[in-house]
């Protein structure tokens, strides 16, 4: 079974724990100012897709703030987390939704490159555009390639409810991805799971976005607005899909 089916779990919850409420505010302030701008001159969208939304804390934060917000993910477990939201499970290369249906589509903390075919990946990129509608603004949250690597940790074990989770870590340049293997050890069980991602360049995903239909307007290196550079944690790539009425 693919990774991606197995480990978005209970466990999963708990290891990533630390990516809270208050970090999605954080992403939601962003998400205004970038998209909206700080004068509130900009249209506000009429749908926003959060796709890939896990537990739903970024489309909870924005439907707080009024923005008519839809989550997706392929998790049920995750899907089922409180309190109740907008959410529809699905897979992110084949999206459930007619063409232009959403204003933005938001997709955040490296959902993009789980596949080990690429034209599967890139397939993302196509279903982002054809849901957007024209002019529609979407912006994509990736881990920055070169400092990701250079800085894995080889193995660590973090403290959990009850137990520990033991964590190895390794790059496979043959695959170009970033591997992370998760031995948990709780309640006299033993669990393992896989993650891997695609470590994407900048240049890779913006030829990637214009073979989709899709163009990059701007580069950001963190959530704070900083510019994006070789140094950068993040690679936020925000921009739109071609056509009348931009919002």
């Amino acid at each position: 079974m693919a990774w991606y089916k197995e480990w978005f779990g209970q466990d999963y919850l708990e290891l990533y724990s630390h990516r809270d409420v208050d970090e999605a505010e954080r992403h939601a302030d962003f998400v205004e100012r970038v998209l909206v701008g700080d004068d509130g001159d900009a249209p506000r969208p009429n749908a926003v897709l959060d796709l890939a939304c896990g537990a739903g804390r970024h489309t909870q934060a924005l439907r707080a703030r009024g923005y008519r917000t839809l989550g997706l993910d392929l998790s049920l477990t995750l899907l089922t987390q409180p309190p109740p939201f907008p959410k529809v499970a699905g897979d992110i290369r084949e999206l459930p939704f007619a063409d232009a249906s959403f204003d933005w589509v938001l997709n955040f903390f490296t959902s993009f490159g789980y596949f080990d075919n690429e034209r599967e990946n890139f397939r993302v990129l196509e279903e982002i555009a054809r849901v957007l509608a024209p002019g529609g603004r979407f912006l994509i949250d990736l881990f920055n390639r070169e400092p990701v690597i250079a800085g894995l940790v080889p193995s660590e074990t973090r403290e959990l409810d009850g137990g520990v989770a033991e964590i190895e870590r390794w790059f496979d340049d043959e695959t170009d991805r970033v591997n992370k293997r998760i031995r948990i050890l709780t309640g006299g069980r033993e669990r393992t799971f896989v993650e891997s991602v695609r470590a994407y360049s900048e240049p890779e995903v913006s030829i990637g976005l214009r073979w989709a239909g899709l163009e990059r307007d701007r580069l950001f290196g963190d959530f704070d607005g900083a510019a994006f550079g070789p140094e950068s944690d993040r690679l936020i790539l925000v921009g739109h899909r071609p056509g009348a009425n931009r919002r």
